[in-house]
């Protein structure tokens, strides 16, 4: 039995006008000229990958488990989020097969972090690092995410029964 799931996220970027600001992808604190807007510290390839795995599970998503709305959210490392989605798999009798997210933006560049994000998430998945995949592409300059106004992150998994 395999079961496939598919996440999406996406934030704002907002200036909190400090001296040193940065965006957390993948478990990985990345220097930047913005930060994120978000109720937790808005880790959308974190966020689109937990929420694949609860969708392949048909479990709800990210915010039925960790509303927006708790104060014990505030400010929530991701990684947390991914672990507990991540549990429920186990739980549930699965193992990971493969993972594959993209991450949507202008800036910051990825390609200098993609292999601590990967090593992050491999370990929390419990997995080898060469069953996660990571991309990243910009939006052409266009729209919303082409102005740097934002990030989005797209995460595809694979399933299978243990």
């Amino acid at each position: 039995m395999i079961k496939i799931g598919h996440g999406i996220d996406v934030h704002a970027f907002i200036d909190r006008g400090l001296p040193e600001q940065f965006v957390t992808f993948g478990g990985v604190k990345i220097p930047h000229a913005k930060s994120i807007l978000a109720h937790s510290d808005g880790d959308v390839l974190l966020h689109a990958l937990a929420d694949a795995l609860l969708g392949a599970l048909a479990l709800g998503d990210i915010g039925e488990h960790f509303p927006d709305t708790s104060d014990d959210n505030k400010d929530l490392d991701s990684r947390i989020i991914l672990r507990h989605a991540y549990a429920l798999v186990k739980q549930h009798g699965y193992q990971i097969v493969n993972a594959d997210m993209t991450i949507i933006c202008e800036r910051p560049k990825v390609l200098p972090h993609k292999d601590a994000m990967r090593a992050n998430i491999a370990a929390d998945l419990q997995t080898d690092i060469t069953n996660i995949s990571i991309k990243a592409t910009t939006n052409e300059k266009m729209g919303h995410l082409g102005r740097g106004e934002g990030v989005q992150a797209h995460a595809v998994v694979l399933l299978a029964k243990q």
